[in-house]
């Protein structure tokens, strides 16, 4: 834990400044038409690319505006052939693996279209590294709406004598009230950064020291179902469906001198959830895949923020009537899934952001996985 806290300080610290500078460089893409393209060629960069997408076109900020992101994935085809379609001049690109050849051709295709091409590329071990990637991209997506509270500093825009951030000033408690001072409200975003980074680092320790035991249990029952040829189903809605999908990238590879181990990601099929969305109702979305594909011995993971989603709880409780075992990993105080012990391992990150939750729920699950393979 200690050395997933000091990269954070270390990088965070580092690059604070940086990413308040390309909030602001983002936001005036933005409110001149431009778009976010994120790039993830591999399956552990594609739930990345996935992931900023969802967050920014559907805002989870009361009152902030949805903002246009789209994801190129390998399921597109070649990535410089998706750029070549898709970028346009003023959008920008944010490259996950930036160091994988064909998505740095991609991006370097992007820049000489004109897009603002950007890659966050922290130290540490892999599962550190795209932790803190998830962070940066959150704060990212939070604090490039700021820009759009302060009118007079975007290019284009009519100025504002009183910055006013409304309902969601919570979220911003270092932000001041100059409309005419980019230096100064650059300078409140970058505390900001720090601030959050810092309340990430203190939310991954409480969820990966208080709930210790409970990740330990979950390993050891998904150990003993790997060893009696079981498989692990992951499931999630929104950025928790593009941590599914990162589970199911993290199983599939091997780890240390460990196999890589079967998992099914529940969120894949684009359309089986949507004619399952349409036909039935979403909260069938996953308990009906846990019909179609669970066998004894499966464990089924779940990752819900809330701890409420209807979905989430109908396969749970399908998942139990099966015989399967549970892990479920949420948010805030552990919702209904906590509250009537809906899985037989509950993970709780006592927080109520939905960003914060999110980025100890991967330190949550890169734990269980590393943990599959100790003794």
């Amino acid at each position: 834990m200690r050395a997933r806290v000091l990269a954070g300080e270390h990088y965070f610290t580092r690059d604070a400044d940086r990413i308040a500078r390309l909030c602001h460089r983002a936001a005036e893409r933005f409110a001149r038409g431009g778009r976010l393209i994120a790039l993830g060629r591999s399956p552990t960069a594609r739930s990345d690319a996935r992931h900023v997408a969802v967050e920014f076109v559907h805002p989870v900020i009361v009152g902030k505006r949805a903002l246009p992101a789209l994801a190129l994935t390998a399921e597109g085809g070649p990535l410089s052939a998706q750029v070549a379609l898709v970028a346009e001049p003023g959008d920008m690109l944010i490259a996950f693996e930036a160091d994988d050849r064909e998505t740095a051709d991609a991006a370097a295709l992007a820049t000489a279209r004109g897009c603002l091409a950007l890659a966050f590329e922290p130290p540490g071990d892999p599962f550190v590294r795209q932790e803190l990637v998830e962070t940066a991209y959150h704060v990212l997506w939070e604090l490039v709406h700021v820009f759009f509270e302060h009118r007079g500093l975007l290019e284009g825009r009519r100025a504002e004598t009183v910055h006013d951030s409304g309902a969601s000033a919570f979220l911003y408690p270092f932000l001041g009230e100059q409309e005419h001072d980019l230096e100064a409200v650059v300078a409140d975003v970058r505390s900001s950064v720090l601030a959050k980074a810092a309340e990430t680092a203190v939310l991954r320790e409480q969820t990966l020291t208080g709930n210790a035991g409970v990740l330990r249990e979950a390993a050891a029952d998904l150990r003993a179902a790997y060893t009696l040829g079981g498989r692990l189903l992951a499931l999630g809605n929104g950025g928790s469906a593009t941590d599914a999908m990162d589970v199911v990238a993290d199983f599939h590879a091997p780890l240390g001198d460990g196999p890589a181990r079967p998992a099914i990601d529940l969120t894949e099929d684009t359309g089986i959830l949507t004619a399952l969305a349409n036909d039935i109702g979403p909260d069938a979305m996953f308990a009906r895949q846990v019909i179609a594909h669970a066998r004894p011995g499966d464990v089924l993971l779940a990752l819900s923020t809330s701890g409420t989603s209807g979905s989430v709880i109908a396969a749970l409780d399908e998942a139990r009537r099966r015989g399967m075992r549970t892990i479920a990993m949420v948010g805030y105080d552990g919702g209904r899934v906590a509250a009537e012990a809906l899985a037989d391992h509950v993970v709780i990150s006592r927080s109520e952001h939905i960003p914060r939750i999110q980025e100890a729920q991967a330190s949550a699950y890169h734990a269980l996985r590393v943990l599959v393979e100790e003794p």
